[in-house]
């Protein structure tokens, strides 16, 4: 099973969490929005799709940049998940198939109680968004 999920990037550098709805599976736990690719659908245009039912964005394909992916077992299937780095879209995310959003940094993820297969992209998403805006240091020379 193939799912799509994307880190929603703010102009502060959170990442958009949305927690899972009390009747879904892992209910309660925070993860990246997405879901399944369903057959004959391309990754990029499966996202497009979940993040407009689950959060009312729209996103433009070419805006969604493959990130990193985790594999994990899913009771009897087997589930790859891919995530994209997004940082423009159009609206204002609103929690449509979850119970709640929220802004995070990389760096505070760990805390939070997340699915199996979104917990150890969180060490990956912060490579590769880098240290998060704010001051410089005094350079040490």
């Amino acid at each position: 099973m193939t799912v799509v999920a994307a880190a929603l990037v703010d102009g502060e550098g959170r990442v958009l969490l949305q927690q899972r709805a009390p009747a879904r599976s892992m209910a309660g736990l925070w993860e990246f929005p997405g879901g399944k690719v369903e057959p004959e659908e391309t990754p990029e245009a499966a996202l497009v799709r979940e993040l407009e039912e689950e959060l009312g964005i729209q996103v433009d394909p070419a805006e969604l940049m493959p990130a990193c992916f985790a594999s994990a077992p899913m009771g009897a299937r087997h589930m790859v998940l891919l995530l994209y780095i997004c940082r423009d879209w159009r609206g204002q995310p609103r929690a449509l198939d979850a119970s709640a959003l929220r802004w995070e940094r990389t760096r505070d993820m760990p805390e939070i109680a997340m699915p199996p297969a979104d917990a150890p992209l969180i060490g990956l998403l912060e490579a590769l968004l880098g240290p998060p805006a704010g001051p410089r240091p005094p350079d040490q020379r």
